[in-house]
């Protein structure tokens, strides 16, 4: 990566920190050092698509093509770290770092091969207003710029937002999204094959309400992507 001038200043100015283990990032390095890049515990998941700890959650939710997560994410660890600074430490770059970090990954195992449209997952109104940006937005650009897949944020859209899902039980989590989105042009979706994109997955409750939401659109075929599976 060609680093210019102005970044090697601002870097000496104010040092850029590792956002897992606050080393010093190098002028080169983004959101993550090379060494906790390098230590993130991959699921590798993307080589077994249709049965890994993930798929395995969604084979009698949804109907789906393929389904895989990133990394294996558990609370409090030194790597929700990244996560948390990206749902809410006003940090979408990471969510773009890590989407590009994972399309490149990803590749490898011709994961994208198929896929028309990404679809990240929406948030409300409320809590785009409270963050500033979606996340899952942000790391479906990072895929997109290494993929060149499109991005779609018109079709699906969130209705309402209830309460957080953090603290909630699975059937608590599956009754706190059901019928919470729905379809606003299905027109823009059907007959595509698309890749919806979400930040962690734990029971599969939003990606199922989201799935549930498009199931009825003609042609539509659904694959699974996240940044992080919570081992159960």
């Amino acid at each position: 990566m060609k680093v210019s001038w102005i970044t090697r200043i601002l870097d000496f100015i104010s040092p850029r920190q590792c956002v897992v283990c606050g080393n010093r990032l190098s002028p080169t390095e983004r959101s993550l050092c090379s060494i906790c890049v390098l230590h993130l515990p991959r699921t590798a998941s993307q080589f077994s698509p249709d049965d890994n700890p993930m798929a395995q959650l969604f084979w009698k939710l949804v109907p789906f093509e393929r389904a895989a997560a990133f990394i294996y994410y558990e609370p409090h660890s030194e790597v929700a770290q990244l996560v948390y600074q990206l749902k809410y430490g006003g940090r979408p770059d990471i969510g773009e770092d890590m989407g590009r970090l994972i399309a490149n990954e990803f590749q490898q195992a011709h994961y994208f091969d198929g896929i028309d449209l990404l679809l990240p997952v929406p948030l409300s109104r409320k809590r785009i207003h409270q963050r500033g940006y979606n996340q899952s937005e942000r790391l479906a650009q990072g895929i997109s710029d290494v993929t060149g897949l499109p991005i779609e944020t018109k079709a699906l859209r969130r209705t309402r937002f209830l309460q957080s899902q953090t603290q909630l039980s699975r059937q608590e989590r599956q009754q706190n999204v059901a019928d919470m989105f729905t379809v606003s042009n299905a027109s823009r979706l059907q007959g595509r094959h698309v890749l919806l994109i979400d930040d962690i997955c734990t029971t599969g409750a939003t990606l199922t309400a989201c799935a549930n939401a498009l199931k009825d659109i003609p042609g539509l075929k659904i694959s699974l992507l996240t940044l992080g599976f919570t081992k159960s």
